[in-house]
């Protein structure tokens, strides 16, 4: 989330599932940091995604334990801000780039936009999301796009809601999905990487041909989805949203229950767990950082567990270090999604254009 693709606000921003960073050239003659000659920096720039949030109290006591200051530079989506830190490979506008995800994640490396650093604590990462052995990116978070469904309609209904993809090209759910674009959303092309997880390459295609015979609408982003067409979030009911299931993420009924006016009891949306595909976003050092030492321990701080137990209800994304506890009110209006869908990063980078161009001819076309 998407990203990798997060949720922001009353709305839920998409940020968990659309990473969205930035960055510009600058001289490529720069010297290295850490050079005898050149003077050390006191400021670290971290290049991120929109929703990128820390709690002030926390980013401040980091910045006094460290004696960096941080700089933060926000902009673009993933696939734009990774064509600019590849186009400026070794003279970055940041220290550390923070928001690349699993389906992305070949991509950058292969253009060697990073400088391998083997982050200090990241011996508590679980070693399920250390999906890179030569250390170039550090991961900071996970989450899961997973379709969320509207309680009061299914109960209005007396329909249970579906649980797992196959359940969506059943006929009691024909009209009532929403998802987003392929090929323009994070969540979108997620949901399209859990199709092609449970079914393989052979057989998501078919998989698409009914579900769009089963009248799955497509819009072009997560805020349509999920804010205009969905009839469980608060937004979609202000905009009389039609459609009872979208593809959202696993943390929106959580983000539901703290922003609603007045805070409901329970979450008004529920989570489809068979329909998800895991998202995990990772922090790198960039090459030709000017500022490597303070990078370095930039990165560090990622992982620190008072980061990890902010970082919840700041982006709405899960910790990935074993000591991180969750807050209440995930533990208590969120769901843990034991198997999501995954697809191999390299496998990924392989077919991920051939995989958006296919879907797009056979479901928008």
């Amino acid at each position: 989330m998407s990203t990798t693709k997060k949720i922001a606000g009353a709305a839920l921003a998409a940020a968990l599932g659309v990473t969205t960073l930035s960055a510009c050239g600058g001289d490529a003659k720069d010297k290295t940091a850490g050079a005898s000659d050149a003077p050390k920096s006191k400021t670290v720039t971290l290049v991120s995604h929109d929703s990128f949030n820390v709690t002030d109290a926390v980013l401040k006591e980091f910045e006094q334990q460290s004696g960096y200051t941080v700089k933060r530079l926000k902009a673009g989506d993933a696939g734009a801000a990774l064509n600019q830190e590849i186009l400026t490979k070794g003279s970055p506008r940041g220290d550390v780039f923070f928001g690349v995800d699993n389906t992305l994640l070949s991509r950058a490396l292969d253009n060697g936009i990073f400088t391998p650093y083997e982050a200090k604590g990241l011996a508590g990462v679980k070693p399920e999301y250390v999906l890179d052995k030569e250390h170039r990116v550090t991961p900071v978070d996970s989450g899961d796009i997973c379709v969320n469904y509207d309680k009061a309609y299914f109960a209005e209904k007396k329909i249970a809601p579906p649980q797992t993809l196959d359940d969506l090209i059943k006929p009691e759910y024909k009209n009532l999905l929403v998802t987003e674009n392929a090929a323009t959303s994070s969540p979108g092309l997620g949901f399209l990487l859990a199709s092609v997880g449970k079914y393989g390459e052979e057989g998501w295609k078919d998989y698409w041909s009914k579900l769009k015979a089963n009248g799955v609408e497509v819009v072009d982003g997560w805020e349509q989805a999920y804010n205009e067409r969905f009839s469980g979030s608060a937004g979609g009911k202000k905009a009389k949203g039609d459609r009872p299931l979208v593809v959202s993420y696993a943390s929106s009924p959580p983000v539901e229950v703290l922003y609603g006016e007045p805070q409901p009891a329970e979450a008004p949306t529920g989570v489809s767990t068979g329909t998800c595909f895991r998202q995990i976003e990772f922090a790198g050092l960039l090459k030709g950082a000017k500022n490597e030492e303070g990078g370095k321990a930039l990165v560090d701080f990622l992982i620190s567990k008072k980061f990890q137990e902010d970082m919840p209800l700041q982006m709405f994304v899960n910790p990935v270090t074993k000591d991180a506890a969750l807050p209440e009110l995930f533990t208590k209006h969120g769901v843990v999604i034991e198997k999501p869908e995954n697809v191999a990063p390299e496998t990924i980078a392989k077919n991920r254009e051939q995989w958006v161009k296919a879907w797009t001819s056979l479901v928008v076309k």
